[in-house]
């Protein structure tokens, strides 16, 4: 059973437009989310979050619209853009105590056990934090309020391949306890570590949303990365 399904989402801005995207997220699925810069990844998670509302279409979560029920649904959905913009000078048990107040089911017991798989010190301040740390500071407050969906807007943008590749891992842990991840991002190679779905956007229209597997089948040649697929089309795209 899906937990999120998005149906024919449109968004109109003066040189752009959203057109017709529709995918689903699983449990215990990863879903990779790529197109290179500016082809709506961004516009389609904001959509999803109700940060802007649609032209037309809509997203629901856990069988409930978004739009009338989101004090139900966004305590059960966790989303990291990898930037924090918490208080730089505050230290992160501070934060934590003060955000904990916010939600009702906030497990201390889930918080624990993050900190302690995150490696994260709470005298720490974010300031200090590196980039790949705090993406997993945002990570360890979405899965201590329990959020069974995981939606992460170009979550390894800007970090070293080291700490790329250990948060891809923890990715995969959290897919494995369950979650449905959606993960946004125009690093191909990233996904092809982890996805076990492909919904890849070109210019702002969804140009395909299968399983891994059958994304290659359907798209790939003989040898060639996901990466290369994607390359190969976006040039077919351009020239069409």
């Amino acid at each position: 059973m899906s937990l999120a399904e998005v149906r024919s989402l449109c968004k109109s801005y003066p040189g752009f437009e959203l057109r017709d995207v529709s995918f689903d997220l699983e449990p215990g699925r990863i879903t990779g989310f790529i197109g290179r810069n500016g082809a709506g990844k961004t516009t389609t998670i904001k959509c999803m979050l109700n940060l802007v509302r649609p032209s037309s279409g809509g997203v629901s979560y856990f069988g409930m619209p978004l739009v009338g029920n989101e004090d139900a649904i966004k305590p059960r959905i966790g989303y990291s853009t990898g930037a924090v913009n918490y208080y730089p000078q505050k230290k992160i048990r501070d934060i934590v105590a003060v955000t904990r107040t916010f939600f009702p089911n906030w497990d201390e017991a889930a918080y624990r056990e993050y900190l302690e798989i995150f490696a994260i010190d709470e005298n720490k301040r974010p300031r200090e934090l590196s980039e790949g740390m705090k993406v997993k500071f945002n990570l360890l407050l979405a899965l201590s309020h329990r959020a069974e969906i995981l939606i992460l807007d170009e979550p390894t943008s800007g970090l070293d391949p080291f700490s790329r590749e250990e948060l891809i891992e923890d990715f995969k842990r959290l897919r494995d306890r369950g979650a449905a991840i959606l993960f946004s991002t125009h690093i191909i190679s990233d996904v092809e570590k982890c996805a076990d779905d492909i919904a890849y956007i070109s210019k702002g229209r969804l140009a395909a949303a299968l399983p891994r597997e059958d994304f290659r089948a359907s798209f790939g040649s003989e040898g060639e990365t996901l990466e290369e697929t994607v390359i190969r089309m976006e040039r077919s795209a351009a020239n069409a």
